[in-house]
């Protein structure tokens, strides 16, 4: 299994991140806080009236005080409970919501990419993640 411990867990969880992040465009909530990854997911799970699991386990620590916190923790909970793929791809349905939220440089916008990366990511949920959450 992968262990925190593990350097390809650190990488793995950095090129997550970079690919969430790439070409987001710029937004803020309403008292001006910048958006990010975490606010992308939030609403893409929210638009399938599906209640995540992993949305309630994360908002529901109070040492996570941040946007990227909240994101970062939420990666990790779909991995060890192998979600990643299935909770990305429900966010990635909408291409109106994708056009909303990103630049057209994202892969989340080319349908080619956008397959390559969830089928890699599927792919994930034959590895056991040991983590803490």
């Amino acid at each position: 299994p992968v262990t925190d411990g593990s350097r390809e867990l650190h990488s793995l969880c950095a090129q997550l991140e970079f690919l969430l992040q790439f070409d987001l465009k710029e937004k803020r909530t309403f008292f001006g806080q910048h958006k990010n990854y975490w606010d992308f997911l939030c609403q893409g799970l929210a638009r399938h009236r599906q209640e995540h699991e992993g949305f309630r386990f994360v908002t529901s620590l109070d040492k996570l005080k941040t946007p990227v916190g909240r994101g970062r923790a939420f990666l990790r909970y779909c991995l060890v409970h192998r979600q990643l793929a299935e909770s990305l791809q429900l966010c990635l349905l909408d291409p109106e919501s994708l056009r909303e939220w990103y630049y057209a440089r994202s892969p989340f916008l080319n349908p080619q990419h956008r397959a390559e990366i969830l089928g890699t990511l599927y792919e994930l949920d034959g590895v056991t993640f040991h983590l803490a959450l």
